[in-house]
């Protein structure tokens, strides 16, 4: 690692551990949600039992996404961790690793919409036992893997809050990954301390 990398890594862990941004911190429970598949998934339908049409444009997903946001500049600029678990369009278990840096896009009074993006792993469990799958060659795994897997550099998310009570916010996030796949969740935010 050069000495400039060093140095800005130096700085940024200097503000992380002395930022005033700590009283924006948060942790997050979402309650997973709605795929929709803006092509639709006509190949595969078939396998999706909680679709809402035919062609699987829309799938209900059962499942919890779990969060962390560390501000660094005081509900401006953060950091998100988060991971999911819940049943995939399949009905089968599935979920998501993300870590990402996020920024605030607009605030009104107690409303909010927030922007981030970074790496995400998605994993679910192999689709290729099921009959009739059709791979379209999405996700990585053999016939013989327990789980398919998809590796984004590029992860992102919109969120909208509203601040209902004190530290607690209504969290409705909205993950945009035209043209495969658009997922909607929504749950709360707790800050640790309230403003």
């Amino acid at each position: 690692m050069s000495n400039r990398c060093r140095y800005l890594l130096l700085g940024f862990l200097i503000a992380l551990h002395h930022s005033h941004s700590w009283a924006q911190d948060n942790f997050g429970i979402k309650f997973f949600g709605l795929s929709i598949h803006p092509l639709g998934e006509k190949d595969n339908a078939h396998l999706m039992p909680h679709k809402l049409d035919p062609q699987g444009y829309l799938v209900m997903n059962l499942g919890v996404v779990l969060s962390y946001e560390k501000f660094v500049v005081e509900d401006a600029l953060s950091f998100k961790f988060g991971i999911a678990q819940y049943a995939d369009c399949a009905a089968q278990w599935g979920g998501f690793l993300h870590a990402g840096i996020r920024a605030k896009i607009f605030k009104i009074k107690k409303h909010a919409l927030y922007g981030g993006i970074g790496p995400t792993f998605i994993f679910r469990r192999n689709w290729h036992t099921l009959d009739g799958y059709i791979n379209r060659n999405r996700f990585i795994g053999d016939k013989d893997d327990f789980i398919q897997y998809k590796f984004l550099w590029y992860g992102g998310e919109f969120e909208y809050r509203f601040n209902f009570y004190r530290a607690w916010d209504l969290s409705i996030s909205f993950v945009p990954g035209f043209p495969d796949l658009v997922s909607l969740s929504i749950g709360v935010n707790y800050r640790f301390r309230d403003n």
